[in-house]
């Protein structure tokens, strides 16, 4: 039964609509006018589209990600999943993004050993020389698509070193990343399901393979620490370690792989701050803020409301579903100053584009790192880097990115 509340079906949001995909901007803001929370029908959520409450929501214990933690599906008024989506939601629902204390605080305690400072810090020569191996072949070849010459293999690579996956596996990691990624769409299809739940059990399959030969001949990489920590008596089952291993391969580099190309797409729509990135390399680091913020790679979270919530007067019951909406908050003019301009100078600049909370990302650190030395090497190998067709945009909302960016030296 759908909630007594004004819906949102008269708003210009529309996640279906490619116009709107292609640009979603416009519809925020108009739905931000409308106030703190609007009732979504055709996906059974409500949309939260201003800065504050997102960010106030992402540290509320009153919502999770999960909600089996505390109720079965019949309890908290959901349908279980489809017998057939079995294999992706076991590998889904036992990462560490998808549980809730204290699984996820257990998880990501183990994990947190990989993403220290110093463990970030010592992987930054490793980057920016293979970034500059990447650019420097695509000036060879005199351009060629940023998003599969560059965006793709550098994190792709760096996420695959760290868990110690063998360099002749890595291409298949990123069409199994796409195939599983496309059931976090509002509403997929039932060939996503499909596409997904073979890649999840080809995924696990190739990850409990590699977990075994690990553990007979361990190594300096992540897998062999989950293994060794596994083997000390710290709790962490088989499938939380697949799951685990998957979560930090497909979160690892999607949304930088995303970033970059939407980054370096709205730096040619935007001349003026192109050449001013040119001019003054060391405005890099704002500039990465900047474009995760203007252009933001992930648009929407979703988190289950476990106890009733109030928000601006309007009551969102146990059993709902709250749709975060971050590419709107990301562009809240009470928290922004001239939100829809592109300013690399941006000196406040509170994004939420890695969330908030304790599911905050855990590998931001080195997607910054990722982010600038892919950025640095460009400008620096290529500062005549151009753009050679207009790229055409993904027809998905949630995960925001294009197809490819052709460009030309």
């Amino acid at each position: 039964m759908a909630p007594a509340s004004d819906p949102a079906s008269d708003l210009a949001f529309d996640p279906w609509d490619p116009d709107f995909v292609a640009d979603p901007y416009p519809a925020y803001a108009e739905l931000r006018s409308r106030g703190r929370v609007r009732y979504f029908e055709p996906t059974n959520q409500w949309l939260v589209p201003h800065h504050a409450d997102v960010s106030a929501l992402l540290r509320d214990r009153r919502l999770g990600r999960t909600y089996q933690h505390r109720f079965t599906h019949e309890d908290f008024g959901r349908t279980a999943p489809p017998a057939e989506h079995e294999p992706f939601h076991t590998l889904n629902d036992h990462g560490m993004l998808d549980l809730e204390p204290p699984d996820h605080t257990r998880i990501r305690r183990l994990v947190s050993k990989a993403f220290t400072p110093r463990t970030v810090e010592q992987l930054q020569p490793y980057v920016r020389e293979l970034a500059g191996e990447l650019v420097a072949g695509l000036v060879e070849a005199g351009g060629g698509d940023l998003l599969t010459d560059v965006a793709e293999p550098l994190p792709v690579a760096v996420i695959a070193e760290m868990l110690g996956i063998p360099e002749s596996d890595r291409a298949q990691l990123r069409p199994w990343s796409a195939d599983i990624c496309g059931m976090y769409e509002l509403s997929p299809s039932d060939e996503t399901a499909k596409r997904a739940v073979r890649a999840s059990v080809e995924f696990s399959e190739y990850l409990r393979e590699l977990i075994a030969h690990r553990r007979a001949e361990p190594g300096e990489d992540l897998i062999s620490g989950l293994i060794a920590a596994y083997d000390e008596g710290d709790r962490l089952t088989e499938q939380e370690m697949i799951s685990t291993c998957v979560l930090l391969l497909n979160a690892g580099h999607e949304a930088t792989v995303n970033a970059t190309v939407n980054g370096w797409w709205a730096l040619f729509r935007n001349p003026d701050q192109l050449a001013a990135l040119r001019a003054d390399h060391s405005l890099v680091p704002a500039a990465v803020e900047e474009l995760m913020r203007y252009d933001t790679p992930l648009q929407l979270f979703e988190r289950w409301v476990l106890d009733d919530i109030e928000i601006d007067g309007t009551t969102v019951p146990r059993g709902a579903e709250i749709a975060m909406l971050f590419g709107s908050a990301n562009h809240d003019p009470a928290v922004f100053a001239d939100p829809e301009k592109l300013d690399l100078t941006r000196r406040e600049n509170p994004h939420i584009s890695f969330s908030a909370g304790i599911h905050y990302c855990i590998g931001a650190p080195l997607a910054r790192i990722e982010l600038a030395a892919s950025m640095t090497a460009l400008l620096e190998k290529a500062p005549t880097l151009a753009l050679a067709t207009e790229p055409t945009r993904k027809p998905n909302f949630v995960i925001r990115g294009l197809d490819g960016l052709a460009v030309e030296i």
